[in-house]
């Protein structure tokens, strides 16, 4: 499934066959979407315009408000009849978003995560676990329809019930686990009460994503769950699961740059950024019938890398998504980003990788709580130790952040486990 031929073209030969799409791409937005019909011709813009790749830079971005005003079926490009699939966000911040595919989309998204499995040392031999929610997220659906394309065997078990979960894993013989990195480390601490050693299961790879993680909490989920852990990269507006996947050199997601066109740009100005300069992700679908999108900002920040992999792929690579841009934190002038904090507990012995990270405002400033389980062993050692402990770990986050934190040690699985994506923020400021 590994398709040479696309992922390690020659770059030149890849630039002239995104432009031939992006054109095509463009020009049936300008006749068929009434939406980008207008932004094209406000911004003074037309497909015909294209000469290079580069030239993406002057179209028009579009946003997830967008997505919301044109509710429901007001980006479609197609008749409604050739739509084959409706997937949505759930609309908890509001009207949901909304996108269609064609059977041609959903056969080139299924293609699109076969190659990513195939990234991740899978092939048709492997019983692939999709632990992702099924329904209208598409993280569940999108991996399902990517193995049987690979030609491997799905168990469509969906998430929840995590002890039926794991005997499925030693039952049936899993070599593939699919699911949210949160989820695999609930997974890990709900086997331990089971007796299960991941060591006699047949797990060999995960493909872990749907939130922001860190090389810290691969580390202890490969630990843990006796695997190698691939983060795997995608959103519903562009496409699903399968936008971009890591390889076996795991030095970045390599981006199927056939179907996507990647920019970053600063968050606040809109400029377009070179690469190795980190900004917010920004994808021109390229490939994609039923609805696609051109230079959608997806709030998600990132760095891309257009140097080549050792693994042979030509097609640019995007380091791991730090944060959000809409997520970020200003505690006191200073910028911070949930991942930045995972990524100092997970270096420190003692504690789970489970946390809550919690702002107030007191008094007109800004406070920052890091409530933190302890693990079983440390939870039940002398209080000393405990705040010892609680002072290593408000050292180590003041010392990376560079602000005053508080920290509040729990006890052990006190604070909610998540089966999908995992809630690790609550600004109350707002409320």
């Amino acid at each position: 499934m590994y398709n040479p031929e696309i992922e390690a073209m020659d770059r030149e030969k890849l630039a002239s066959l995104q432009l031939d799409r992006l054109r095509d791409t463009v020009k049936r937005c300008e006749e068929n979407v009434p939406f980008y019909r207008h932004k094209l011709k406000e911004a003074g813009i037309s497909w015909k315009d294209l000469k290079s790749i580069d030239d993406v830079a002057m179209l028009p971005f579009t946003t997830k408000d967008d997505l919301r005003e044109n509710y429901p079926f007001g980006l479609f490009a197609v008749p409604t009849g050739e739509i084959v699939r409706i997937h949505a966000s759930s609309g908890t911040t509001g009207t949901p978003t909304v996108v269609g595919y064609t059977t041609r989309d959903i056969d080139v998204w299924a293609e699109l995560v076969a190659r990513a499995l195939v990234s991740c040392n899978a092939d048709p031999s492997d019983i692939v676990q999709v632990a992702y929610g099924y329904g209208l997220f598409t993280g569940g659906l999108g991996l399902h329809y990517g193995v049987e394309k690979l030609g491997a065997s799905v168990i469509p078990i969906s998430g929840g019930n995590t002890k039926r979960q794991i005997r499925m894993m030693a039952d049936l013989g899993t070599t593939v686990l699919c699911c949210t990195p949160s989820y695999a480390l609930f997974m890990a601490e709900t086997a331990q009460e089971m007796d299960v050693d991941f060591r006699q299961l047949r797990l060999k790879s995960g493909i872990f994503g749907a939130e922001p993680w860190s090389d810290n909490m691969r580390d202890k989920i490969e630990r843990l769950l006796n695997l190698s852990a691939f983060d795997i990269y995608g959103l519903s507006e562009v496409m699903g699961p399968g936008v971009s996947i890591e390889c076996e050199e795991k030095n970045g997601l390599h981006i199927f740059e056939d179907a996507f066109l990647a920019e970053t740009i600063n968050p606040a100005t809109g400029e377009r950024l070179q690469y190795g300069q980190q900004g917010e992700l920004v994808f021109t679908t390229i490939n994609k019938f039923g609805m696609p999108l051109i230079r959608y900002r997806t709030r998600d920040v990132t760095t891309l890398d257009d140097t080549q992999c050792p693994c042979g792929r030509t097609h640019v690579r995007m380091k791991r998504v730090s944060g959000r841009s809409d997520d970020m934190l200003i505690i006191r002038g200073v910028n911070v980003f949930p991942s930045q904090i995972e990524t100092v507990l997970m270096q420190i012995e003692g504690i789970s990788p489970h946390y809550q990270i919690i702002v107030e405002r007191v008094g007109g400033l800004d406070m920052l709580e890091v409530e933190v389980e302890v693990s079983e062993e440390m939870f039940s050692d002398r209080i000393k130790a405990l705040e010892e402990l609680q002072q290593v770990i408000t050292d180590e986050i003041e010392s990376y952040l560079g602000i005053g934190v508080k920290v509040k040690l729990m006890e052990p699985k006190s604070i909610a486990r998540s089966e999908g994506k995992a809630i690790r923020v609550k600004d109350n400021r707002e409320i």
